[in-house]
């Protein structure tokens, strides 16, 4: 399969909050996006974690 899961970190408090898949092979750069954190309480930029 071409799909793996991967986990979103917040990058103001370095917390795991979400994980999702993407297809590896069409998008082999790090995934981006603007989520809420639950813990800083506002929305925050989340990238694809190890």
């Amino acid at each position: 399969m071409a799909r793996d899961t991967i986990q979103l970190v917040c990058q103001t408090c370095k917390r795991k909050n979400y994980t999702t898949t993407k297809n590896k092979r069409l998008t082999p750069d790090k995934l981006e996006r603007k989520k809420y954190c639950k813990f800083c309480g506002a929305h925050t930029l989340h990238k694809e974690g190890k």
